[in-house]
């Protein structure tokens, strides 16, 4: 009883290892002769260009980062060009991509790299992973992408690629499943085709198995275990759900001869750093007669102040785990006004701040004045 049990015990090991190495082939075979899917940052070996890229695609799809990339790497070319740049650039070139958490950590870095290694960057895993803002993920990245280093990337991409090549059902959202996919990842791994492997099943990913796969045009569908199990809709597992927080964001727009009342936000909150109007927050919806209600008890500015008012509701962002509900109330005001912790600024001057995206588009729309 001992030994069958043995036996298939090893069976069932001589089969993983021959579907791995299987799995492995023709990946890299695909990959060579048949992956078309065109990057600029693909092939890469400047690992400043690689650390750019890689922080820009934190949380951010391909199509949507590229641009900003290319502007970035034709802006400040090298990592001295981006040390030395005053930091509002920065966050203006950034403007739109969100999470500016990553901004910071960005600027962080490059003077850090600038100024205490001299402009070269880290070669090692672990010293990558001492930067600020690198993540083990991003880390693993940029070693094998810039140094060939043996390391698995470990994306969305790939936690849903070996679930449905192995047909793992643990949840890729749980500490268990995410240490187990990083060891199979780790497993697998080609030692000597590091980065060419790990971007090749990152494309895969993007362009085969994706979220609503392609089986039919997979090259490894007799061989997929998920596939052959008619699993593969339902893989990779998640369990979390996020919860998400509404707020709601009362901007007031004061204009006074052409000029407009703007300050930066200093708060660790969303958009740190950028630049708003005067916020009235609240916790739920409320009218333009409230807003102003508001305004008279917050800052003493009654409808004698006004020369003009306009009202208009806007659309909804949603971040990851919050939901922005915007309104903007224009005023054009009759004399001029100190508020606190603000600057005035011309109206061509606003371009030339960062603002939040759905600021930035509010303002392109010509709906400020």
């Amino acid at each position: 009883m001992a030994e069958n049990k043995l036996s298939k015990t090893v069976k069932k090991e001589s089969k993983d290892a021959v579907l791995r190495q299987k799995w492995v082939n023709d990946l890299l075979h695909w990959h060579q002769n048949v992956n078309k899917r065109q990057m600029p940052w693909k092939g890469e070996k400047d690992p400043y260009k690689i650390w750019l890229s890689e922080i820009i695609l934190q949380q951010t799809r391909v199509e949507q980062g590229l641009p900003y990339y290319q502007r970035f790497v034709t802006t400040f070319p090298t990592i001295f060009d981006l040390a030395n740049a005053p930091e509002q650039q920065v966050f203006k070139l950034w403007e739109g991509l969100g999470y500016y958490t990553r901004c910071r950590n960005l600027i962080a870095t490059a003077q850090y790299i600038a100024t205490e290694l001299n402009g070269v960057f880290p070669t090692t895993y672990e010293a990558i992973l001492q930067l600020k803002g690198i993540g083990p993920y991003t880390a693993a990245a940029i070693a094998s992408f810039a140094y060939n280093l043996p390391y698995a990337v470990v994306d969305g991409n790939v936690f849903r690629v070996l679930s449905r090549i192995f047909n793992i059902d643990t949840p890729v959202d749980m500490p268990e499943g995410k240490k187990q996919f990083a060891a199979l990842a780790q497993d697998i791994l080609p030692v000597k085709h590091s980065a060419e492997y790990n971007q090749a099943i990152m494309d895969f990913g993007a362009t085969v198995c994706k979220p609503v796969p392609e089986c039919a045009h997979c090259f490894f569908n007799t061989w997929c275990q998920a596939y052959l199990q008619g699993e593969q809709q339902s893989l990779p597992v998640k369990v979390k759900r996020t919860k998400v927080k509404g707020r709601w964001f009362n901007y007031i727009i004061f204009i006074y001869q052409n000029q407009y009342a703007v300050h930066q936000r200093t708060k660790k909150d969303i958009w740190q750093d950028l630049y708003e109007f005067l916020l009235l927050e609240t916790d739920a919806e409320i009218s333009q007669k409230v807003v102003l209600s508001l305004l008279k008890k917050q800052y003493g500015i009654t409808k004698n102040d006004y020369a003009s008012v306009q009202y208009q509701p806007a659309a909804a962002q949603r971040l990851s785990h919050q939901l922005i509900h915007f309104s903007f109330t224009t005023i054009a005001l009759k004399t001029y006004m100190e508020l606190p912790d603000f600057i005035w600024i011309e109206e061509g001057q606003l371009a030339a701040f960062p603002f939040p995206k759905t600021l930035q588009s509010y303002i392109q729309k010509g709906m400020i004045k």
